[in-house]
């Protein structure tokens, strides 16, 4: 049996912190993953796994340092103590008595229903009463740490529902599944993808964080697409079909006759796939004039002006 404190190579005096520090340290220095599976490697481990669950937890620790349990998290037994009159673990002898009631040789001791026998086989076994599925000093092991990755996805991998990789630790990579609706910032967890247990446990998760790729068009809102349509002002008067891109192709839009500047339009089932569908894109128009000045589209509004068309304006912003 080794000293948990020597094994980890700290005083007894440590905090939580130093002894996890030194756990980590030396597990991962000493992990049979790293030596070909090396017996000696496997034993180094063990002793270091031991030591951090005596030391770990604070009850255990804390009867480590009194004597009462030792260095492999067995009970121990300091005999009979002559000056408080007790035997094992503190039993007075007393209380064995023969049939007669009397002090002097011991036939039988009950305990919880059970003889000395017993008692004593439990301690030693982990059988009856006192098993060891049922033993609080029993070894646990510990998950493996979350690590955290970041991915970039475009509105057409969502569109399309491709599956971006994802580089995680140690050069690893993984498909992604994006689930429906996914947004920007969304976490996803990648179960038993983070770093392995050191001490036998399920390996840790991976957060994965969703961060989409602005688009030269698109912008999401949910599973609603939304674009920004310029239009001439002929259009917007006389109105006609436009095509528009979507993610999945171009469509025809139909511009109502007399449409102003910001009016939105919607084209269904065109947006992203969402949690009960595909959303919608929104296209709102945005009437643009000529870069160059045109005299007769300057006459033509000099006599709207002149005839007092008007004004788009209501009352309150007089």
């Amino acid at each position: 049996m080794s000293d948990p404190y020597q094994v980890l190579g700290i005083s007894k005096s440590a905090d939580e912190a130093a002894i996890k520090r030194a756990f980590r340290k030396l597990a991962k220095e000493n992990h049979p993953d790293k030596h070909g599976g090396d017996d000696r490697a496997k034993e180094r481990f063990s002793k270091i796994n031991n030591a951090y669950e005596i030391l770990k937890d604070k009850d255990r620790r804390a009867s480590f340092d009194r004597g009462e349990i030792d260095a492999d998290g067995n009970p121990r037994f300091t005999g009979y103590n002559r000056g408080a009159g007790q035997g094992f673990g503190g039993f007075d002898p007393g209380m064995f008595s023969d049939a007669a009631g009397g002090r002097g040789r011991t036939r039988s001791f009950q305990f919880g229903g059970g003889d000395v026998d017993d008692v004593l086989s439990s301690f030693f076994t982990g059988a009856g009463r006192g098993s060891a599925a049922r033993d609080p000093f029993a070894a646990r092991a510990t998950k493996g740490n979350d690590i955290e990755a970041v991915i970039a996805v475009t509105l057409e991998d969502i569109a399309e529902g491709r599956k971006p990789r994802v580089s995680l630790a140690a050069g690893k990579t993984v498909a992604l599944n994006l689930p429906a609706g996914v947004t920007d910032g969304q976490v996803i967890r990648l179960k038993g993808q983070g770093e392995p247990s050191l001490s036998g446990g399920q390996a840790g998760d991976a957060l994965v964080t969703v961060r989409l790729v602005r688009h030269p068009l698109f912008s999401a809102e949910g599973a609603n697409l939304r674009l920004d349509l310029p239009i001439s002002l002929d259009e917007a008067v006389l109105g006609g079909k436009i095509t528009v891109p979507t993610l999945t192709g171009k469509v025809q839009l139909t511009v109502p006759p007399g449409s102003s500047s910001g009016k939105s339009l919607r084209l269904k089932g065109k947006g992203l796939p969402g949690k009960s569908g595909n959303g919608d894109l929104l296209v709102t128009l945005r009437i643009a004039l000529p870069e160059n000045a045109d005299e007769e589209l300057e006459n033509l509004m000099k006599s709207w002006r002149a005839a007092g068309m008007a004004s788009p304006r209501g009352p309150e912003f007089d």
